[in-house]
């Protein structure tokens, strides 16, 4: 069994449009954009990261918004929601909130025990707020007071037509499973992080996932450094899974792999963080590009969907 990883370090996802992705994140949950770069194979296309005052590992949400893209169609194999830590008694103030801004779908729900605060995105992906005692310090620069802030992730719950072999591949990674509640069943790292939650929602019938605004294209787990990614990624081959190479992403590096149940798994390290080309108080604030675009700028300034 693994013990390098730590938890979440970031979820990606796709958006069918830029403005009104960073309106909702920043806006509506108070989220701050850490980063405004490019997506490496496709630099027409925002990559787009919120989160914490510092972007720190298991706060992250990030997104590529596709101009136009069509809705995804939905179903197992995907991650299904994605759900983020918030003070206890806050949830009705949040409530409030998210209908002020026209967010849709908001229902109080109740899971293992928890009082959670669920609603949609701007693409219809599926998001909640737990309450949670968690000390992370919360990004209060949004508009969101310190008492009812996000702190960071929560969860994630896939959505999977058998959980078997997904859930041996968590146990691998260092999870244990925990609990269960209905169809959902946790699963948690002892001594992780605070985004060290992963619940699996098993759904027999649910046809297959498809990629589209307002799917998940990847979930990331944090590991400390280089030397662990490097450990994780010989255990994970010496089982048999097919991991790619290690990517430089610019403020991590990366290695993917598919788990069973269809879900794009990824390792990153938690170095060497988003403040490496970018003032920590300004971070987010200019159009950042992988040295392999830089020559795009002029290009990509002009083109890309103006937003705050």
């Amino acid at each position: 069994m693994l013990e390098q990883i730590k938890g979440l370090h970031h979820v990606t996802s796709l958006a069918s449009g830029a403005r009104v992705n960073n309106r909702f994140f920043t806006d509506a949950l108070g989220l701050r954009r850490v980063k405004k770069t490019v997506n490496f194979d496709a630099p027409e296309v925002y990559h787009l990261y919120y989160g914490d005052g510092t972007g720190a590992p298991g706060t992250v949400m990030t997104y590529f918004p596709f101009p136009g893209s069509a809705p995804a169609p939905r179903g197992a194999g995907e991650v299904g929601s994605t759900a983020f830590a918030v003070p206890r008694g806050s949830s009705g103030a949040w409530a409030d909130r998210l209908a002020s801004r026209g967010v849709g779908n908001v229902a109080r729900e109740t899971a293992f025990g928890e009082t959670r605060l669920g609603f949609d995105g701007p693409d219809g992906e599926r998001f909640a707020l737990v309450e949670a005692d968690d000390d992370r310090p919360p990004w209060t620069g949004g508009g969101v007071s310190g008492d009812m802030a996000i702190r960071g992730f929560h969860s994630a719950t896939m959505r999977l037509n058998d959980r078997g072999a997904t859930a041996e591949l968590l146990k691998f990674m260092g999870y244990e499973e925990v609990d269960s509640d209905g169809g959902l069943t946790r699963f948690q790292i002892p001594d992780g992080g605070a985004a060290r939650v992963i619940d699996i929602e098993t759904l027999p019938d649910a046809p297959p996932a498809g990629q589209g605004a307002g799917s998940v294209h990847h979930i990331a787990f944090a590991v400390e450094n280089r030397d662990a990614q490097l450990e994780v990624r010989k255990a994970l081959m010496d089982t048999g899974h097919q991991v790619t190479p290690v990517i430089d992403r610019d403020y991590f590096w990366a290695i993917y792999f598919r788990a069973p149940g269809g879900v794009l798994f990824e390792v990153a390290t938690n170095e060497p963080g988003f403040d490496r080309d970018e003032d920590s108080a300004h971070l987010g604030e200019e159009l950042k590009l992988p040295s392999q675009h830089a020559h795009l700028r002029e290009h990509l300034e002009r083109s890309l969907e103006p937003i705050e």
